[in-house]
């Protein structure tokens, strides 16, 4: 069913998929925000998903996802993921300017073509921002808490959305977070302070606003 979405139609499930992560229902209106549109034009592709038995929508309770909109939801975003990154490995694109231009030609590929991109790039696990690559046919991707919620000795690798601010991208480079890069949280000073990490061999040290940013796979 999911080679039949409009790209509308996809990228109104994926938004759905990543304000539902805490387990809420999406709203319209915070969906409206979230794929900059008006109210009325989310209402109507929301409609039409739930016509299709994608969605649940009921007054009160906002949008959820059914187990088959949330399996289309994931192939949408394994996708865009795989696009990523071969804008990325093949074509030379920096990973920050991966996720623009893959939303203006994702939605054409066949999913022959996806499939083929994928065995071409030899599978990758993840994009290039950091997170993962979801396996076909899952209805889930493993969740990745903020940089923040880790603890002194914790470990883990970097991962960057597309969406960062072009500011606090520079800035983190400065610090040598970039994505795939692995870090050693050596303090984490009380009150929301700081977080002091280890950084290819430096002590870096990060407020708890951009920490909260910046998003990680814990090492095992």
């Amino acid at each position: 069913m999911s080679d039949a979405l409009t790209k509308s139609e996809r990228e109104t499930l994926k938004s759905i998929y990543r304000l539902s992560r805490d387990g809420a229902g999406a709203h319209t209106g915070a969906l409206a925000e979230a794929l900059g549109v008006s109210h009325g034009t989310a209402t109507a592709t929301v409609k039409r998903l739930a016509e299709r038995g994608l969605l649940d929508h009921r007054p009160y309770r906002g949008v959820e996802l059914t187990v088959v909109g949330r399996r289309a939801a994931v192939a949408a975003i394994r996708r865009h993921r795989i696009v990523e990154r071969f804008l990325s490995d093949m074509l030379g694109y920096a990973w920050n300017e991966a996720d623009r231009l893959a939303g203006s030609f994702e939605h054409e590929l066949p999913q022959e073509v996806e499939d083929r991109l994928f065995v071409a790039l030899d599978r990758p696990a993840t994009c290039p921002h950091g997170f993962p690559i979801p396996e076909p046919e899952t209805g889930d991707i493993p969740e990745m808490p903020p940089l923040y919620a880790l603890e002194p000795g914790d470990t883990a690798v970097v991962a960057v959305p597309g969406s960062t601010d072009p500011e606090i991208v520079e800035f983190l480079g400065t610090l040598g977070l970039r994505p795939g890069v692995r870090v050693e949280v050596k303090e984490k000073h009380p009150f929301d302070g700081p977080l002091v990490l280890r950084v290819d061999g430096k002590d870096r040290t990060l407020g708890a606003t951009v920490a909260n940013q910046v998003f990680v796979q814990r090492s095992a």
